[in-house]
């Protein structure tokens, strides 16, 4: 087997353990997450990228490091955006605080299959077909223009057709029995619980949410073990990400500008890419820039209260 072969593997591994730990030891029961200890975690999972960015960078030379890291920065910084969705779901299923952690848990297991179909199929689209990189340049900018001016983020879930089509196939009951996604009712048969349909709808927001980030993390590199360990490393994350800001999401009023820039600048890199390709420490620089200043922005121009 080649060296890149024993990564995947060991990487796989990695991931295996960590959620094994996350939900056989530190959330073996169902509780609310405070936010120190979604704050320790978030660093957690901050520092262990930047290590997994040092192997990379001792294997594969600085180059992919930077790849790695740059690929990292947009996925976590677009996720971001993904929380204020989870917030909306959350909020509208009146879900307890206490089984936010196991929802998230497996919402992002599923969401890290998705990726790997994602991102394998959409580089073996630019290895086969080189015209498919400004298909993906055109949906990147589109998604950043429609961010920019989307104000309003609104939840149906009894309009979206597979909550309905769930929901026709299977029993849902009224109300949370615990953790659990499904129970046995008593004349026998199983029925969902509001938590499942919540996970469902998780899922559904995380792969519309894949169709925007892994075409803009194509654009930076098209290395699959790159695209999919800086994918992974982000969204491990967020978990913890999420109970860290879930309180403070509000404070930062500009930042859907910033993730708006983001897409956009990735988008005409992408596209314009056959023309001049940016240096990838610059995209690394101007996509840091952009972000640092949304947030330096919203925290300094505060809104100003209506008398």
């Amino acid at each position: 087997m080649t060296t890149e072969i024993y990564f995947w593997i060991g990487f796989v591994v990695f991931l295996a353990l960590m959620l094994a730990i996350d939900l056989g030891i530190f959330h073996r029961k169902s509780h609310t997450v405070t936010f120190k200890e979604s704050l320790g975690w978030t660093l957690v999972w901050i520092m262990l990228a930047m290590m997994f960015a040092a192997i990379v960078y001792f294997w594969k030379g600085s180059e992919k490091a930077i790849e790695f890291i740059t690929g990292y920065v947009i996925e976590l910084s677009l996720s971001v955006d993904n929380l204020f969705i989870f917030i909306l779901v959350f909020s509208y299923f009146h879900v307890p605080q206490q089984y936010q952690h196991k929802i998230l848990f497996w919402g992002i297991l599923g969401a890290l299959v998705m990726r790997v179909i994602f991102i394998f199929a959409g580089v073996a689209l630019i290895s086969k077909f080189h015209w498919i990189i400004y298909v993906f340049g055109a949906i990147i900018i589109i998604s950043g223009i429609k961010m920019l001016f989307q104000k309003d983020k609104k939840i149906e879930p009894e309009k979206n057709p597979l909550i309905r089509f769930v929901k026709k196939m299977i029993p849902v009951t009224h109300e949370y029995h615990g953790d659990s996604f499904f129970i046995k009712l008593k004349n026998g048969a199983w029925a969902a619980t509001p938590l499942f349909i919540v996970l469902v709808f998780i899922e559904i927001t995380d792969l519309i949410f894949a169709i925007d980030s892994i075409p803009a993390i194509l654009a930076i590199t098209t290395d699959t073990f790159i695209v999919f360990t800086s994918n992974a490393f982000a969204i491990l994350g967020l978990r913890s990400l999420y109970f860290a800001l879930a309180g403070m999401l509000n404070l930062f009023r500009f930042l859907h500008i910033g993730l708006s820039l983001v897409l956009i600048f990735i988008g005409l890199k992408m596209v314009l890419s056959d023309i001049y390709k940016v240096p990838i420490e610059y995209a690394l620089l101007i996509v840091l820039s952009i972000l640092l200043t949304s947030i330096s922005a919203s925290l300094i121009l505060k809104k100003k209260k209506v008398a």
